[in-house]
């Protein structure tokens, strides 16, 4: 898949996201198949999430880096997902894949999410 098709799936699922009051996100193109997204989206109840992803679309999807981190009205963290490889302690099926769930501290194994997936979330949260 090359990298302008992704982005424009990106892009219709934050437009068919029933909760989204404005977004402001930043598509970076970074080769034929490999990009940089980075934004932030506002929701009805004004919580907010914050997203970057490196992209290889080459022979898959691969999120060589991201970060999910969405938090409510004031400012508290409700969750994030990210890749960073700092929880050695985590299972090896997901490492370094993981969900900071609440807070900092309170972090669960997990796969790659997708944008998709995220904003699902949010509209069941």
């Amino acid at each position: 898949m090359r990298i302008e098709a992704y982005f424009q799936e990106i892009r219709r699922d934050i437009e068919a996201c029933s909760i989204l009051l404005l977004s402001n996100v930043a598509y970076d193109k970074r080769g034929t198949h490999k990009g940089f997204i980075r934004g932030d989206l506002l929701f009805s109840d004004n919580s907010t999430l914050h997203l970057r992803e490196f992209i290889n679309t080459r022979l898959d999807i691969e999120r060589l880096m991201y970060a999910y981190q969405y938090m409510d009205a004031d400012g508290n963290l409700i969750f994030r997902y990210d890749n960073s490889g700092h929880h050695r302690e985590l299972s090896l099926l997901t490492y370094p894949h993981h969900k900071h769930n609440g807070n900092q501290d309170n972090i669960i194994p997990s796969s790659a999410p997708s944008l998709h997936d995220i904003l699902v979330e949010i509209e069941n949260i």
